[in-house]
């Protein structure tokens, strides 16, 4: 099985060159990373450049000309995986608040599943310690307001470290899905079980960060809360399909 993981970059400069080793240095027959970087001003892309030489093409990098938002580089990332033939794709932060080590057990998984995510919210799964209780309480209120707006089942339906089955993304309306920030994760949750595909959960300890800075803003919390208040009547004509 190709296994592509997608990680958008701005500014992971330092986290680059160790989250790729220890990708690649996983007991996978054929795993890559496609590097989705919006032309970051500390020289990530650049180095991505560099390390795809040093790892005879194990890293790809796909340049965007700015900012352009964390939905459209996973949609951009997802689609260009596809088309380079990846039976597996995966979705990852730079950061290492994705434990790396749960990859192959995601993997796995999927032999009987849609989808595999890496859960906070599940029995085993856990958040930083180091997180003050603001950050903790706003994570958790956020799963519990689009969990029950939506009637999703996930129990952490905003993190965003998964991977999916090829044949899952290709029928998804990727073209549809145009939240960014964390509201992202959340639709595509939500779109995947209306068609009537399968996710499981395994618990993950989420880390913070060790270098650069979170992404998180109050415009993205903005877009969630009121995005997720919108999608049942965007997605009301999605019915679920049958695999073949």
């Amino acid at each position: 099985m190709k296994i592509t993981m997608v990680v958008p970059t701005y500014n992971e400069y330092e986290n680059l060159p160790r989250l790729v080793k220890e990708v690649l240095s996983l007991p996978l027959e054929d795993i890559s990373l496609l590097i989705v970087d919006d032309n970051s001003p500390d020289g990530t892309g650049e180095l991505a450049e560099q390390l795809g030489k040093e790892y005879n093409g194990k890293v790809k990098v796909l340049h965007r000309p700015g900012k352009l938002g964390l939905g459209t580089a996973y949609n951009q990332g997802f689609q260009r995986a596809i088309a380079d033939g990846a039976d597996y794709i995966g979705q990852m932060d730079a950061d290492f608040s994705h434990p790396i080590e749960k990859i192959p057990e995601m993997v796995d998984r999927l032999k009987n599943y849609d989808v595999v995510i890496g859960s906070r919210y599940v029995r085993g799964g856990k958040l930083d310690e180091k997180w003050p209780f603001y950050r903790k309480w706003l994570s958790g209120f956020g799963n519990f307001y689009a969990r029950t707006i939506l009637g999703l089942q996930i129990k952490d339906v905003t993190g965003g470290f998964k991977i999916w089955r090829r044949e899952t993304l290709e029928a998804m309306p990727l073209d549809r899905i145009k939240a960014n920030g964390y509201m992202f994760q959340v639709e595509m949750n939500y779109v995947s079980s209306k068609l009537g595909f399968k996710p499981f959960e395994i618990p993950i300890y989420f880390k913070e960060r060790t270098h650069g800075t979170s992404k998180m803003n109050f415009a993205i919390q903005k877009e969630a809360a009121i995005r997720t208040l919108k999608i049942i009547k965007i997605y009301k004509d999605i019915k679920p399909i049958r695999k073949k």
